[in-house]
């Protein structure tokens, strides 16, 4: 029960800087409890009648009493400004609305991966319902790389779109957009990428991540910049109505899109994104995208749809297509309304998910082996092979960020190209200028390093032939001559941020310490008040003292299975994700029988209709 759980979160930190409960884990990290103002925590409660681990929990993560109401129930009026702070936003606005009124053909062109694709669907949807003609082309990642090119405005040309706008993309792109141009197209350029002092040559460039722009909308995804051109371009046809009888579409019916992207690009879950998502996973449980209905019922998703469901079930299927050559699936799967032809597309992309997580395995397992030798001394991780497919670097990159703890940038080569050398992991035999082997790579970042600007640094510097991206995450293209010199600038780059030898591992840090009889569905339901959950509002992590683990055991394809038991005779169920050929695995496997103290997050099962509480663990240190 909650006062059960009431009674055990009596360890919590002083507000001072807190000394480690837990120096060094099992998987090397050291664990710190939030430091809590118990004043304030016990305020919190008491003002909004909340269970004092959930006003702990909140106090702790810098919500005051101030703040709470609109945490706790986030609303889009209390953090939407006025779209028109955006450079750019009235002039892209107008011209959609000319165009609107004129029936003049409008073509968009969007990135593959869930924040392009939920970007391309909202818009389009929106365009649709004021009667605009729209066509959609998603460049194909592996053929065509990231962004706007010739071929993607050719195509649009041919369905008879001279005005086009591009999605989660564009604000590097020099060179496509200054072809563009000379070829007679309009280019509106939406996204939220990072920014150089120089603009692409466009129509209108809105990104409240431009170097000239004061905006609070910095942390927004591409879906949710979108989402505030619908707004402006709403309210430039409704001033145009002289009549007033132009209604128009209400555009919180699309906010399961905006969600499902701002969830699955991986932006802080605060401010306007919290509201956005909170609103967006109401939409979402009433089922009304038939796309999202019926990728749910392919992946076998049988309970209502969250943000934790957005990011890890829904989320990578969508991804599937492009990272496996067939780019455009994702955003037709969004924007058609016909069950039998979206059924197929999920059935497709589910096959493709399970078809990407095979070739990401081998690819991580080259990548590591690869690595090896550098990982005593390499402070950012760069590696690169001949036939890793560029649909899947991304995730491998993650992958070697959560097993590291330190950035990590991997190349997919298109040809021949040596093996790799030396601590910077660079190659053998270079093959100087485009004529030889090029390789596309994505990056992964941790705290404290601005990925995406290194990526541009490098551009700039003419080590890559094209790079962007934001500071957890960047995109890159990249000879392969010139794949150590990379490498070594982005370990000066790191050098310069966090000094010599490898970055710190990151601390734990703790909401809670808790025994195992309090982990009831209560608490569950409690702590989902904090909801949607996400990067800049993880969920609570709990620590689980006096835990004893029983029947350690291997299960799926790398995870572990257990139960556990605490002073009373209360037993719950944990797991242990992707770590049972990791240190933490093999600590828990020969723990067995032992009491631990464990680092991770309730979650509540649902199975035959009946709630069950479980403990999955994140990390694990001898009691």
């Amino acid at each position: 029960m909650i006062e059960a759980a009431r009674s055990q979160v009596d360890d919590l930190a002083a507000p001072d800087e807190p000394a480690p409960f837990v120096e060094r884990s099992f998987s090397g990290r050291a664990w710190r409890l939030r430091p809590v103002d118990e004043g304030m925590a016990l305020g919190l409660s008491q003002r909004f009648d909340l269970p004092e681990i959930v006003g702990r929990i909140l106090t702790a993560r810098g919500v005051g009493i101030d703040q709470a109401a609109a945490f706790l129930e986030p609303r889009l009026r209390d953090f939407l400004p006025d779209p028109s702070h955006l450079i750019g936003m009235d002039e892209a606005a107008a011209r959609l609305a000319t165009a609107i009124e004129d029936g003049e053909p409008i073509g968009i062109i969007a990135d593959y991966d869930v924040d392009g694709a939920t970007s391309c669907a909202l818009l389009t949807r929106f365009l649709r319902a004021h009667g605009a003609s729209v066509h959609f082309d998603i460049p194909d990642r592996l053929e065509e790389g990231y962004g706007p090119n010739p071929k993607a405005f050719a195509r649009l040309e041919r369905q008879g779109c001279r005005l086009v706008v591009v999605l989660d993309a564009g604000t590097t792109a020099f060179d496509a957009l200054e072809q563009a141009d000379a070829a007679g197209h309009e280019v509106i350029v939406v996204d939220h990428h990072a920014a150089e002092q120089r603009l692409p040559k466009a129509l209108a460039v809105i990104n409240p991540n431009r170097l000239d722009q004061d905006s609070p909308l910095g942390d927004l995804a591409a879906v949710g910049v979108t989402f505030m051109l619908c707004v402006a371009l709403s309210r430039a046809l409704r001033q145009r109505d002289a009549q007033g009888t132009a209604a128009g579409p209400d555009l919180r019916q699309w906010l399961d899109l905006v969600a499902l992207g701002t969830v699955c690009d991986l932006v802080p879950l605060t401010g306007l994104n919290r509201a956005l998502v909170a609103q967006g996973v109401k939409v979402a449980v009433r089922g009304d995208n038939p796309g999202l209905a019926a990728l749910a019922s392919a992946a076998k998703l049988n309970e209502a749809p969250d943000a934790g469901k957005f990011g890890f079930v829904l989320g990578p299927r969508i991804n599937a297509g492009g990272r496996t050559g067939q780019s455009s699936l994702g955003a037709k799967l969004l924007t058609d309304d016909d069950p039998q032809a979206v059924a197929t597309i999920a059935r497709q992309l589910d096959a493709l998910n399970h078809e990407r997580r095979r070739i990401e395995k081998d690819v991580l397992s080259a990548a590591e082996r690869q690595l090896e030798p550098t990982l005593a001394d390499a402070s950012a991780l760069v590696a690169a092979g001949e036939g890793w497919s560029p649909g899947v670097v991304g995730v491998v990159a993650s992958r070697l960020v959560e097993r590291y703890h330190r950035p990590a940038i991997v190349i997919g080569l298109d040809g021949p190209a040596g093996g790799l050398d030396g601590p910077a992991g660079g190659l053998d035999d270079p093959v100087g200028g485009l004529d030889g082997p090029v390789g596309k790579g994505s990056g992964r970042s941790i705290k404290g390093f601005d990925l995406g600007a290194a990526v541009i640094a490098a551009r700039q510097e003419g080590l890559l032939e094209q790079g962007g991206g934001h500071p957890m995450a960047a995109g890159l293209t990249v000879t392969a001559d010139k794949v150590s010199a990379f490498a070594a600038f982005i370990e000066e780059r790191m050098t310069a941020a966090f000094g010599p030898g490898l970055p710190p591992p990151p601390e734990l840090l703790l909401d809670a310490a808790l025994e195992v009889q309090s982990l009831t569905t209560d608490l569950g339901d409690a702590l989902d008040r904090l909801a949607p959950f996400g990067r800049g509002n993880p969920e609570p992590r709990l620590l689980l003292r006096n835990a004893t683990l029983h029947q350690v055991r291997r299960i799926g394809d790398n995870h572990l299975d257990a139960w556990l038991a605490g002073a009373t005779s209360a037993r719950l169920r944990a797991v242990a994700f992707r770590s049972a050929d990791q240190p933490l695995g093999e600590a828990l496997l020969s723990a067995d029988g032992r009491a631990v103290q464990l680092a991770g997050r309730l979650k509540i099962d649902t199975w035959q209709g009946r709630r069950r509480p479980s403990f999955q663990i994140e990390d694990a240190a001898l009691s």
